[in-house]
């Protein structure tokens, strides 16, 4: 089968260069599923998991959140705000984040100290989610 070029970075790291068969991830612009030789494309990064298929058919799960996703019909590059691999990720922070993300929402708060708790609220929930999926995906 055929394969491209990934590359998955973070403003503080470069987590994964490789060649990968397809690359699932939340853009700004909706659920991508990206194969070789795709139509070129930027857009952002919604967050959520980012599903890597291995040339082997095994898979990697990552969490990615902010930046953007750029594909040419060869390389798939994750330039992300943050990226971390599913399994680094830590639940009980997670779920202290949507709380307290939560708890800011319901606090008369002005509208710019709104959105930035919604964005919390946002990223917290997707870091759950990537858990979820990790842990769903590892039981097969």
């Amino acid at each position: 089968m055929a394969t491209m070029r990934c590359e998955i970075v973070s403003a503080e790291e470069s987590l994964f260069q490789g060649d990968v068969r397809k690359l699932s991830a939340r853009g700004t612009i909706g659920e991508l599923g990206i194969l070789p030789g795709h139509t070129p494309l930027l857009t952002g990064i919604a967050p959520g998991s980012v599903l890597l298929e291995m040339e082997d058919g095994t898979e990697e799960i990552f969490y990615a959140s902010g930046g953007y996703i750029e594909v040419q019909p060869d390389m798939v590059t994750l330039l992300a705000d943050t990226a971390l691999r599913a399994k680094d990720l830590d639940e009980a922070e997670a779920e202290l984040s949507r709380q307290e993300a939560e708890r800011a929402m319901n606090e008369k708060v002005t509208e710019i100290e709104f959105t930035e708790a919604a964005a919390r609220l946002s990223q917290a929930m997707a870091q759950q989610r990537t858990m979820e999926e990790l842990r769903r995906r590892r039981g097969r």
